[in-house]
């Protein structure tokens, strides 16, 4: 898992703008701040769609360095993660009490997935911010 830091920012009367200075063309748009992250992961998908995730984020100094106006204007940073999929699935042992999978069984029944898959996917949304 990668975090990239997106430069968020808002005028008023309008939704929070995200951008990556890494990655040239990747932009979001929330109209809650609570779906910023959400959002920017939505389009960190978009962006690595066809599969090439060379892009190493930058660091910090070099984001700010590149967003410097924006910021000294209000704008902000966030960090977002990027887990990616590299499509192999990998065999784990994992320890919970039996009424938590006895629950995670049920969701995941409710939900027609296997327990791996509901797992798999409550802990994407859970680290990208979805809810």
């Amino acid at each position: 898992m990668r975090y990239y830091h997106a430069v968020v920012h808002k005028d008023a009367d309008s939704a929070y703008g995200v951008h990556f200075p890494d990655l040239p063309g990747c932009f979001s748009a929330a109209d809650a701040i609570e779906d910023v992250v959400p959002n920017a992961v939505e389009a960190l998908s978009l962006w690595f769609e066809d599969g090439d995730d060379a892009v190493q984020p930058g660091t910090i100094e070099a984001v700010r360095a590149a967003a410097e106006s924006e910021l000294a204007a209000g704008a902000f940073l966030v960090m977002v993660p990027w887990i990616g999929r590299h499509n192999r699935p990998a065999r784990v042992n994992i320890s919970l009490d039996v009424a938590m999978l006895d629950a995670i069984d049920r969701a995941a029944s409710v939900r027609r997935l296997t327990r791996s898959a509901f797992l798999a996917e409550a802990a994407r949304n859970e680290i990208e911010g979805r809810r």
